[in-house]
């Protein structure tokens, strides 16, 4: 049995310093949100064709679930020790880690993962691994990063969005904004539009229109789309940004002040394909922040 906690903030634990990070802030995030932290491990025997040169296979899986438990223990520890009295529960599974990071979703408000990783969760975000969890997650999904691989994730500035003004873009706004109301903080909304792409593509003409005008006619659809948000958030600062360039590039800018960004995992525009190549590369490797991922339609809870 897994032990599923509906609802709990779920955290991947792999031994490494950047998952017992990503732990403690799963933690914090779990305070604000009034649940309960599941820290999980995944392990997978060893595909090898004479498993006897490293004892039975029931030898080896002990191994792997004993030092699993202990991965979780220091893991927890460390969450403790900055959440005391935080409701927490471990588990320690024999799977694929996309697969079991999956299902996990089904029942979790959140999954968190560290940026960098050994054991269970080794190259779990680099390449196809993370496109395949964040494309079948059924919540969102946060990569926690701090400004360089040995700092702390910031817990000041603002939460950033990053929206192109479709339907798909709501739930990552939702999400965004629910976040900047828990951590008393402001939402700057950052929609990047160009003249040179389109839904992802070079032109194959430039534009004719006037850039003024281009600009103007983006930001009306943004201050539209984020009214909604506004009347659903009396209390919470807006802040739109509209401008000409590329989303990543504007994003890893902003980020640089933010201690969250938040992106849906389709869109149009200048946001297509946020976890398909290069675009969720950058940010899972390069942005100074945390990074949320929401897929449209998707959960927020």
């Amino acid at each position: 049995m897994s032990g599923f906690v509906d609802g709990a903030v779920v955290a991947g634990i792999d031994g490494s310093a950047s998952a017992v990070q990503a732990a403690v802030w799963a933690g914090g995030e779990a305070v604000r949100r009034g649940r309960p932290l599941r820290l999980v491990q995944v392990y997978a025997l060893p595909q090898v064709k004479a498993p006897v040169a490293f004892g039975t296979h029931e030898q080896v899986r002990a191994g792997l679930a004993e030092r699993a438990e202990g991965w979780l223990a220091d893991a927890k520890a460390a969450v403790l020790a900055g959440h005391p009295g935080l409701e927490l529960v471990t588990a320690a599974r024999e799977w694929s880690p996309v697969t079991a990071l999956v299902q996990e979703s089904q029942h979790a408000e959140l999954v968190v993962l560290g940026s960098r990783g050994l054991g269970g969760f080794t190259g779990v975000l680099v390449g196809s691994t993370a496109v395949a969890v964040a494309a079948h997650a059924h919540c969102p999904i946060v990569v926690v990063r701090g400004r360089n691989p040995h700092e702390l994730p910031p817990r000041t500035g603002p939460v950033v969005v990053g929206s192109d003004g479709s339907p798909d873009s709501e739930a990552a706004i939702a999400f965004a904004c629910e976040e900047a109301r828990l951590r008393d903080t402001a939402l700057v909304a950052v929609h990047a539009w160009s003249d040179v792409l389109a839904d992802g593509m070079l032109r194959p003409h430039p534009l004719q229109e006037n850039a003024a005008e281009i600009e103007a006619a983006e930001r009306g659809k943004m201050a539209e789309q984020l009214a909604g948000w506004q009347r659903k958030y009396p209390g919470l600062a807006i802040e739109l940004e509209v401008v000409r360039g590329r989303p990543v590039r504007t994003l890893l800018e902003r980020g640089e002040a933010a201690q969250l960004i938040v992106v849906g995992c389709r869109g149009r525009g200048g946001f297509t394909g946020m976890l398909l190549g290069s675009t969720s590369q950058a940010l899972i490797a390069h942005s100074p922040c945390p990074v949320a991922v929401v897929r449209p339609g998707g959960s927020t809870k």
